[in-house]
C-alpha cells in the first residue's frame, strides 16, 4: 500500500513524500486521521525554535502528535472497520513494571524520534489505540492534551499529600485549562486558583473558583500545591512566584517546556520542603482515563471551548494555513484530515 506522508524538511517548508508499506505483523493496525490538534512543540520545529543541531538531526519528520482516526483494517478483526479510536503517540519498545512508559529512554514518541500523525494512513501497534464512543470527534482530538494533565495530576496523588484545600495552576493556556479540568474530577472539594497575565484568558475559566493576575497576588494568598504550566523563559518567574506562595510541603508540578534551562531557587525549595515532580507525556493508561472523563456531555461542552479554530485540510496549503493560523490563536488549532 502505497502512503502520502507529509513531513517538515526544514522550518516552514513541508514536502509530500512516498512510501510503499504492508502490514507483515498482525499486532499492526491501518487507522486513516481524521482530525489532528497543533501542539507548541510542533509549532517549534515548523518556526525553526529549535536548536539548530536539533533541528538537522530530527529532519525531516512528520509532524502532530495528537490525533484520531478510523480503522480501516485489522488483520485480527478485534477492531471494527470505521471504529474511532484515538493514537496514543508514545510507543515502548517493551514493558517495565519499574518506569511508566512515558519516561522511559526506550520509548518512541510520535513527531519526536519517530514520524508524527501527518501521514494519508497509520500503521500502528494495537496496544497504541483505544476505541472512542460517545465523543464528539473534533472534541476526542484533545485526548492527548486530556492524558497529559492526568499524568501530572495521578503524579502529585502519588505524593504522600495531607492537605490539599487549594491548588493553583500557573498559566492558563491549553495544558493549563486540561489540568483544570482534571483536578476538579481528582480533587471536587478543592478550591483551584487559576493564575494568568490577562482577563481575556482568565475569563475561559468561568467555573474556577478564584481567579488572578499574577500582580494581584497578595503576600498572604498560599496555596497547598501547584501546577506550573507556562513552559519558556517566562517559567522561571512563575516557579518563583509559586516558591513563594507555597506551604511547606507543598508539591510544584512542573508541566511547562523550556527550550532553554532555567533558573530555580533551590535554597527555597530546600527550606520549604518542597516536593518538585516533572511531568511529561502519558501514557495508555492515562488515554483510558481520560476517555472516561471526556464522555461527560458537561465536560465535552467544556474542552470544546478549548478549540479555537478548525481548519479543513484538503492539500498541502491548508496545512501551512492551519500553522499560521496557530500563532494568533488563543488556544487549540485543529486540522480536519481530508488528505
Amino acid at each position: 500500500m502505497l502512503n502520502q506522508i507529509i513531513k517538515l524538511i526544514e522550518p516552514k517548508k513541508f514536502e509530500i513524500c512516498f512510501k510503499e508499506e504492508k502490514i507483515d505483523d498482525d499486532e499492526y493496525v491501518i487507522i486513516r486521521p481524521t482530525y489532528m490538534s497543533i501542539c507548541a512543540a510542533d509549532q517549534r520545529y515548523y518556526q525553526g525554535l529549535r536548536n539548530r543541531e536539533i533541528l538537522e538531526k530530527k529532519l525531516p519528520l512528520s509532524l502532530i502528535h495528537e490525533s484520531v482516526g478510523k480503522v480501516l483494517y485489522d488483520p485480527k478483526g478485534e477492531f471494527k472497520q470505521n471504529q474511532n479510536v484515538v493514537m496514543i503517540p508514545n510507543t515502548p519498545s517493551f514493558n517495565d513494571e519499574d518506569i511508566k512508559e512515558n519516561y522511559r529512554l526506550d520509548s518512541l514518541f510520535r513527531s519526536s524520534n519517530i514520524d508524527g500523525f501527518m501521514q494519508n494512513i497509520i500503521f500502528i501497534r494495537r496496544d497504541r489505540i483505544i476505541p472512542i464512543e460517545n465523543i464528539k470527534e473534533n472534541v476526542s482530538v484533545l485526548l492527548e492534551l486530556m492524558s497529559v494533565a492526568v499524568n501530572a495530576v495521578e503524579n502529585l496523588k502519588k505524593v504522600n499529600i495531607t492537605s490539599c484545600n487549594r491548588i493553583g495552576i500557573w498559566g492558563p493556556g491549553s495544558v493549563g485549562y486540561a489540568v483544570y479540568i482534571i483536578l476538579k474530577q481528582y480533587f471536587p472539594n478543592s478550591k483551584i486558583a487559576v493564575i494568568g497575565t490577562t482577563r481575556e484568558v482568565l475569563n475561559y475559566y468561568p467555573l474556577a473558583d478564584e481567579k488572578y493576575l499574577i500582580t494581584e497576588l497578595k503576600n498572604d494568598f498560599m496555596i497547598d500545591h501547584a501546577f506550573e504550566c507556562v513552559g519558556g523563559e517566562k517559567s522561571e518567574k512563575a516557579i518563583d512566584q509559586i516558591i513563594k506562595h507555597i506551604k511547606p510541603q507543598g508539591t510544584i508540578s512542573l508541566l511547562g517546556v523550556s527550550e532553554d534551562p532555567i533558573r530555580i531557587n533551590t535554597r527555597k525549595i530546600l527550606e520549604k520542603g518542597l516536593t518538585v515532580l516533572g511531568n511529561s507525556r502519558s501514557s495508555y493508561a492515562d488515554f483510558k482515563k481520560a476517555i472516561e472523563i471526556l464522555k461527560n456531555d458537561d465536560i465535552q461542552e467544556n474542552m470544546e471551548k478549548m478549540i479555537s479554530e478548525i481548519v479543513e485540510i484538503n492539500d498541502v496549503n491548508d496545512i501551512y494555513t492551519a500553522f499560521d493560523k496557530d500563532i494568533n490563536n488563543q488556544f487549540k488549532t485543529v486540522m480536519k484530515w481530508n488528505l
